[in-house]
């Protein structure tokens, strides 16, 4: 093992030298020797929360771990272009939810894209492409027609054209991360480019075409987390919702209005935070979810009771330590966590203002 890089991963009240290390050595002592990152041992891997493990490790410098992370992916990727949502303690050969998510599916190009901006690997990128592009065409056979991404298809083929607003608003991240991909490797995709436009007007203007799930969090700030609202628009969002969903000194409510804080929850917040600009606040919620951090493991409880002073569940997740490591990373500058969730260099697709998607 190598000794991670951890100058921008250091910020006051939140994570020093040696603690940055061991919320990175908890990530690899929980990764299988095939590249899997289950949440811990014993429990499930989803491919999203894999992704979002291994982009914490490239944030570290452990670039050969994430890289195993990828070829896992490569690996086990079903011919569809998918992958089911959960592999008992990363085991391909052992599912347990056949179903296969589409903003699972996608995020693999936010992983690839983060990869090569983290190495500049080429060799490593032209073995992924068709991964991504299998991943991605995958996920666009689920669009419908208003650009809303459905979000699910059944093991027996039926898909499910009922659309999330979270799990769309993490598709629009990932077509724009492969469409830089593809615009790196000169092979352009305007089809994607057709969707991404036709998703981002969806989640920008017509919130109808979205399950109604606004009690939960992730809802309230994914369309900025995902690139899809920007500037005031995100702006307003943003503080709308603020009261509902922040508790002072403890961190983000997963659902209103049940008194629990979660840490996955609370660093993503914090990242579309320092997207917006708003580094100040991020840094105050990265500050206050420091309760959940297990001084021995260095990783994170899931999440906090406050009503009854309860850590549930009783879980220390791989992917809570690598959101908040990419958090950290962003507002330390690591370059290429600044690139793929600031967005500026990211290709937008097909500008949904300027043409008839209504």
């Amino acid at each position: 093992m190598t000794t991670p890089r951890t100058e921008h991963l250091v910020l006051p009240g939140v994570l020093t030298a040696g603690q940055a290390a061991a919320t990175v050595a908890g990530i690899l002592a929980a990764q299988r020797e095939d590249g899997a990152i289950p949440w811990f041992r014993g429990h499930h891997l989803d491919p999203w929360d894999h992704v979002e493990a291994a982009m914490a490790l490239d944030a570290a410098g452990e670039h050969a771990a994430a890289e195993r992370a990828y070829l896992w992916l490569a690996r086990h990727q079903s011919a569809d272009g998918s992958w089911y949502a959960a592999y008992a303690d990363g085991d391909p050969l052992d599912v347990t939810d056949r179903g296969r998510e589409t903003n699972f599916v996608a995020y693999v190009a936010v992983g690839v894209w983060h990869h090569y901006l983290s190495t500049g690997d080429d060799t490593f990128l032209d073995r992924m492409w068709p991964v991504v592009c299998a991943a991605v065409e995958f996920v666009l056979r689920l669009q419908q027609p208003g650009g809303q991404i459905g979000w699910r298809r059944d093991d027996d083929g039926t898909p499910t054209a009922d659309a999330l607003l979270t799990g769309s608003s993490s598709v629009h991240h990932a077509l724009r991360c492969a469409l830089a991909i593809a615009e790196q490797r000169e092979d352009p995709q305007p089809d994607w480019e057709l969707a991404a436009g036709a998703l981002r007007h969806a989640i920008r203007r017509h919130p109808e075409r979205f399950l109604d799930k606004d009690r939960y969090s992730m809802d309230w700030y994914y369309p900025v987390l995902g690139g899809a609202l920007t500037g005031a628009e995100a702006k307003a969002r943003i503080e709308e919702g603020w009261d509902r969903f922040v508790v002072p000194g403890l961190g983000v409510r997963c659902v209103v209005p049940n008194p629990w804080v979660t840490g996955g929850e609370s660093a993503e917040l914090a990242l579309a935070l320092w997207a917006m600009g708003e580094s100040d606040r991020a840094l105050e919620v990265l500050q206050s979810i420091q309760h959940l951090r297990d001084p021995e493991t260095g990783l994170y409880w899931t999440g906090y009771v406050f009503d009854d002073d309860a850590i549930w569940p009783r879980e220390l997740t791989t992917w809570t330590a690598g959101s908040l490591l990419l958090a950290v990373a962003a507002l330390g500058g690591h370059e290429p966590t600044c690139a793929v969730f600031g967005g500026e260099r990211l290709p937008g697709g097909l500008d949904p203002d300027c043409c008839d998607l209504a």
